[in-house]
C-alpha cells in the first residue's frame, strides 16, 4: 500500500517537474521569437527608410530634369517668338518702304499727267494755228492760180491717168501670167493644208499625267507624315509627283510613259482604297506591275492577231507590247509599227512579194525602241540584236538594219519597209515635230561642231541621228580627234534635247597629191 502511494507520488512529482520544464522551455522560445521578430521589424524599418530616401532622390532628379526640359522649351519658344517678331518687323519695314515708293510713284504720275495735259493743250493750240495758216495759204493759192481745189484735183488725176494707163495694163498682164503659173501650185497647197487640218490622229507628246482627287485633303494623305508617303511613291515608281495649288489634282511627271502609267494606276488604286502608307504602297505597286505586264502581253498579242501574224516567241510578244508605251516625236511607237506593217503588206502585194514576211518586217522594224532606254545603243542596233536573239528571218533582220539607211538593203522587202516607215512618219498629224523645229535642231547640231577649235566643217546627216565633224588635218592629230568627239558629245548632252541617240563621227583626212610630167 505504501509502495503504491509512493509510486503515485513519484508520478505526480514527475508530471509537475515535466510541466515546469515545458513551461521554462516555452518561455525561452517565446523570448527568442520576440527577439527575432524585433530584429526583422528593425530590418524592415531600415529597408523602408532606404527606399524612402531613394524615392526622394529619384523624385528630385526627375523634378530637376523636368525643370531643365521646361526651361529649354521656354527658351526655344522665346527664340521663336523673337525670330517671328524680327520677321514681322522686317516685313513691316518692307511694307513701309513699298508704301513710300508707291506714294512717290503716284506723285510722279500725277505730275507727269499734269505735264501731259498742259502739253496736249499746247499742241491743240498750235494745231489750230497751223490749220488757220493752211486755210489762208490755200485761199491765197486759189486766188493766184485761178483754180479751185476740186478743179485742180481733176486736172491732176486726168494727167496721171493718161500717163499710167499703159503701165497699169502691163502690170495687170504680168500679174495674170504669174497667177496662171502659180494657180496649180496654190491649189495643191490649199488641198494639202486642208487635209492636214482635217487629219484625225494628231501626235501629242506628253510627259505628264494628271490624277484627279476626290478632295484637297487627299493631298495631305498622299504626302504623309514628314513626306514619307510621297517619298516612297517617287522612289519605287521612278516618277516625280507635283503637288501644287491646282485644286483636286496631282501631276505625275516622267519621260517614261510606262513608269508614268504604273504610277497613275497605283495612285488611283491607293486613293480608292483609302489606306495610304509605305507598306501598302509597295504592295499595290507590285500588284500593278504584274497586271501591267499582262496588259503589255495583251497589247502585243492583239497586234499580231490583227495583222494575221503567227509563230512569235512569248518574249518577243511582250517586247512588241512595250512599244505601246514608247513615243517618237509624239507618235505612238506601236501604232506606227502597225501602220508600217499594213503599208508594207499592201506594197508587197502590189509588187508580188511575200506579204506576210513584209508585214512581219514592218512590225519589227522599230522593235529596238521598246528597250532603247534600258540598253545602250541606237534602236536599230538593239532591234537587230533582238531579231537575232529570237531567230527571225534574214530578210527581217536586214529590214530592221537598213530602214534608216545605216546598212544597204539586200531585198525588195527591206526597201518596202523603209518606204512604209517614211510614209507613216510623214503623214499629216503623225508627228508633232515641225519643219522649223527640225531645221533648227540640225542647225544647232552643226553649230556645236563648228564652234570647236580645229574643225573645218560639220554635217548633220540621217535626220540628225549622226553628226560628221570634218577637222583640219594640219591642226588636229588622231588623239585630238578623239578628244573633239568626246567634247562634242558632252556639249550636245548638256545643251540639247533630242530623241534617241546621236552618233558623232570625227573625220581626219590627209591627202598627198603629185603630178607626173
Amino acid at each position: 500500500m505504501n509502495s503504491l502511494v509512493f509510486s503515485i507520488l513519484l508520478v505526480v512529482i514527475g508530471l509537475l517537474i515535466g510541466l515546469f520544464v515545458a513551461f521554462v522551455i516555452n518561455s525561452l522560445k517565446g523570448s527568442m521569437a520576440s527577439k527575432k521578430a524585433e530584429s526583422i521589424i528593425n530590418s524592415a524599418k531600415k529597408e523602408v527608410d532606404k527606399i524612402k530616401r531613394d524615392a526622394a532622390i529619384e523624385q528630385k532628379e526627375e523634378a530637376h530634369k523636368l525643370k531643365m526640359d521646361l526651361d529649354k522649351e521656354i527658351r526655344e519658344k522665346k527664340n521663336e517668338m523673337k525670330e517671328s517678331e524680327a520677321r514681322l518687323l522686317q516685313r513691316e519695314a518692307s511694307i513701309d518702304k513699298r508704301d513710300e515708293l508707291f506714294q512717290k510713284r503716284e506723285t510722279a504720275l500725277d505730275e507727269r499727267e499734269e505735264k501731259l495735259e498742259a502739253r496736249q493743250l499746247e499742241i491743240q493750240n498750235e494745231k489750230s494755228k497751223v490749220e488757220d495758216i493752211r486755210k489762208e495759204q490755200l485761199d491765197l493759192l486759189q486766188k493766184i492760180s485761178g483754180f479751185s481745189k476740186e478743179k485742180a484735183r481733176k486736172e491732176v488725176m486726168s494727167h496721171v491717168k493718161e500717163n499710167m494707163s499703159k503701165e497699169i495694163a502691163e502690170y495687170i498682164k504680168e500679174r495674170e501670167d504669174e497667177a496662171k503659173l502659180t494657180a496649180d501650185k496654190t491649189a495643191r497647197e490649199l488641198i494639202v493644208t486642208s487635209m492636214q487640218k482635217y487629219a484625225a490622229d494628231i501626235a501629242s507628246d506628253q510627259t505628264v499625267t494628271v490624277v484627279d482627287l476626290p478632295n484637297d485633303e487627299m493631298k495631305g494623305r498622299i504626302i504623309g507624315r514628314e513626306g514619307r508617303n510621297i517619298r516612297t511613291i517617287e522612289a519605287i515608281t521612278g516618277v516625280d509627283l507635283i503637288i501644287d495649288d491646282t485644286p483636286e489634282a496631282v501631276v505625275l511627271s516622267s519621260f517614261d510613259p510606262l513608269r508614268r502609267e504604273i504610277a497613275r494606276v497605283t495612285l488611283e488604286t491607293l486613293i480608292k482604297d483609302g489606306r495610304i502608307h509605305p507598306t501598302r504602297i509597295e504592295e499595290l505597286y507590285d500588284k500593278v506591275c504584274k497586271d501591267m505586264k499582262q496588259k503589255i502581253i495583251d497589247y502585243g498579242h492583239d497586234t499580231t492577231v490583227e495583222l494575221g501574224l503567227t509563230k512569235f516567241d512569248p518574249g518577243l510578244i511582250e517586247t512588241i507590247g512595250k512599244l505601246h508605251f514608247r513615243t517618237s516625236y509624239g507618235q505612238n511607237a506601236l501604232q506606227h509599227s502597225r501602220e508600217v506593217a499594213e503599208l508594207s503588206g499592201i506594197l508587197a502585194g502590189e509588187l508580188g512579194e511575200n506579204v506576210t514576211l513584209a508585214k512581219r518586217a514592218g512590225l519589227l522594224h522599230d522593235i529596238g525602241k521598246a528597250i532603247d532606254h534600258e540598253v545602250e545603243g541606237s534602236h536599230v542596233d538593239i532591234g537587230v540584236d533582238i531579231a537575232k536573239k529570237y531567230k527571225e528571218d534574214k530578210t527581217v533582220i536586214n529590214a530592221i538594219a537598213s530602214h534608216h539607211g545605216d546598212t544597204a538593203a539586200t531585198s525588195v522587202i527591206s526597201t518596202i519597209v523603209a518606204i512604209a516607215d517614211a510614209l507613216s512618219a510623214s503623214r499629216p498629224g503623225a508627228r508633232n515635230d515641225s519643219l522649223e523645229n527640225y531645221i533648227k535642231r540640225l542647225t544647232q547640231l552643226e553649230e556645236v561642231g563648228n564652234n570647236m577649235d580645229g574643225v573645218e566643217k560639220t554635217f548633220a546627216v540621217q535626220a540628225g541621228r549622226e553628226l560628221r565633224v570634218i577637222v583640219k588635218p594640219e591642226e588636229v592629230d588622231d588623239l585630238e580627234a578623239h578628244k573633239i568627239a568626246r567634247e562634242v558629245k558632252e556639249k550636245i548632252e548638256e545643251t540639247m534635247k533630242y530623241p534617241g541617240t546621236i552618233k558623232i563621227t570625227v573625220v581626219r583626212e590627209t591627202r598627198a597629191q603629185e603630178e607626173a610630167k
